[in-house]
């Protein structure tokens, strides 16, 4: 009987178990989450922000609106868009989403 309620204990009957391995799936976690959530966002943020430093005049980009232009000026914190001719606009570099691929 008594081989009974040493098996029932949790831990093996009365023996130390490590803390550490009560922390290893919540690192197991962790490690999951930044190489499948985290270090994606950020390679893509920082993407981003070279794009947005290396805009200059002529370059076609399409904003998070779906406005389509062409690039006619760059401050530091705006871009003056020439979406038609003499129509220009002026945004946030933040507003520019994706500069177009000229394959021609």
């Amino acid at each position: 009987m008594s081989w009974f309620l040493l098996m029932a204990q949790p831990g093996g009957g009365g023996a130390q178990s490590n803390p550490i391995t009560a922390f290893l799936p919540i690192l197991f976690i962790i490690v999951i989450f930044y190489f499948l959530l985290i270090r994606p966002q950020q390679k893509r943020a920082k993407q981003q922000r070279a794009m947005l430093d290396s805009l200059k005049s002529g370059d076609q980009v399409v904003t998070v609106g779906g406005l389509h232009g062409t690039v006619a000026g760059v401050d530091q914190d705006t871009v003056i868009l020439r979406v038609a001719d003499n129509v220009k606009l002026t945004f946030n570099k933040a507003a520019i989403a994706a500069l177009v691929s000229q394959k021609e």
